[in-house]
């Protein structure tokens, strides 16, 4: 996997998060608390998830320490939780934009949410982020879908085709 493959990848990924926070920006608080039958136990829930999880990978990049997982509490409204996602989206495009070739093929030490030592090459992890992000997004589409705000297609093949 090379930089631009990778660059590649996280413009799809951002392409599709908005696809998400658009089709969600109307929905009604009750209808981002809902409980629904994904794991994360809401939309809110997912979505923090997904946040979380690109922004806990992208502080290990960077060799922060671990700080503990977000709480969907710590988002009571969309709005706070859109914001918060276009800045973090923004500080992690600005990783991959700068990320170099030989950095991308390096291993890098990390600590597991569950207190345990990892290695990893780094695009092996940055690849994960994107399918991660994927899996959760799709799952929000199939909660917005049943709030009758489906974000469409968010395929990697349909991005292609609208950026082609």
């Amino acid at each position: 996997m090379n930089k631009q493959d990778v660059l590649i990848l996280y413009q799809y990924d951002a392409w599709s998060t908005a696809k998400i926070l658009e089709a969600a920006s109307d929905i009604t608080k009750e209808q981002f608390l809902a409980p629904v039958s994904f794991p994360h136990g809401s939309l809110r829930g997912t979505l923090v998830h997904t946040l979380f999880a690109a922004w806990l990978w992208r502080t290990r990049w960077e060799g922060t320490p671990y700080s503990p997982a977000w709480k969907a509490e710590d988002f009571p409204t969309f709005e706070s939780l859109w914001a918060r996602w276009y800045y973090e989206q923004d500080r992690l495009m600005k990783f991959v934009e700068n990320v170099t070739e030989e950095r991308l093929v390096r291993r890098f030490h990390y600590v597991s949410t569950e207190g345990e030592p990892h290695e990893r090459v780094l695009w092996e992890a940055m690849t994960h982020v994107v399918n991660h992000g994927t899996q959760h997004k799709t799952e929000a589409a199939a909660i917005l879908t049943g709030f009758g705000r489906s974000p469409g297609d968010i395929d990697l093949i349909v991005y292609f085709n609208q950026v082609a």
